[in-house]
């Protein structure tokens, strides 16, 4: 089982994508466990301040390295030493943290593939103008961008790669049958226009290949209009 650690501001998003579709019934089959986390939970004052000033100056305000640091600290500590569970099992813990970031590399199923073989993901979800840069040096192992651009925080993120990875563990999705088809000559994963009734809809028709049952040419129309989307 793998589990997903959020930490985030707004602990709130995670919980609703959490209890939807999927997702649900894999945390219920016990295939894996999503658990958010409030940052303030970690602040070390009085008013659960997670964020200030930048030094030298700049606009907005920047994540505070201490309520992270503690966060990190204190999910892995419990991963290896859960209630209940002998210490023994989880020796050999494989976890990773990771940081969302518009300077990280591209999230690929590539890295959906290495994340699914961990025991404990645990995601830093920034806000505001971004992180003191010390998470990322000393204390992410990796930073992962989703694309060339900026959206708000990390959650929305933290949600995709959740969704990349879990549909990756045994019965998630049900028969393996239903994941991506393998292309043998480029060892990516391929997809390929699909289409259902009616057969024609406002003059639109459906391939006549795809109607014809004739399976060695609907495998070839296949290869042939199918684009490569991972590898």
């Amino acid at each position: 089982m793998i589990k997903f650690d959020v930490i985030t501001i707004f602990p709130e998003l995670i919980e609703v994508f959490a209890k939807e579709s999927l997702i649900s019934r894999a945390q219920k089959q016990k295939l894996l466990k999503i658990a958010s986390h409030n940052l303030r939970k970690w602040a070390v004052d009085k008013h659960k301040t997670v964020d200030d000033k930048p030094f030298g100056g700049g606009l907005g305000m920047v994540m505070k390295i201490e309520p992270i640091y503690k966060a990190i600290t204190a999910l892995k500590s419990e991963a290896r030493n859960p209630k209940h569970e002998t210490n023994s099992k989880f020796k050999k813990l494989k976890s990773k943290t990771i940081l969302f970031t518009p300077r990280g590399r591209k999230f690929t199923q590539k890295n959906a593939y290495e994340y699914s073989k961990l025991n404990q993901l645990i995601f830093i979800c920034g806000r505001y103008e971004g992180i003191d840069e010390r998470v990322a040096k000393y204390i992410a192992d990796e930073e992962i961008s989703m694309g060339d651009y900026v959206i708000m925080g990390g959650e929305v993120a933290a949600m995709a790669v959740i969704e990349a990875v879990a549909r990756l563990i045994p019965g998630v999705v049900g028969k393996k049958e239903f994941l991506p088809e393998r292309n043998k000559k480029s060892k990516g994963f391929v997809e390929y226009p699909q289409y259902t009734r009616p057969e024609i809809f406002q003059g639109w028709k459906v391939p006549k290949v795809l109607l014809s049952g004739n399976q060695k040419k609907i495998e070839e129309w296949k290869q042939k209009y199918g684009r490569v989307i991972c590898k």
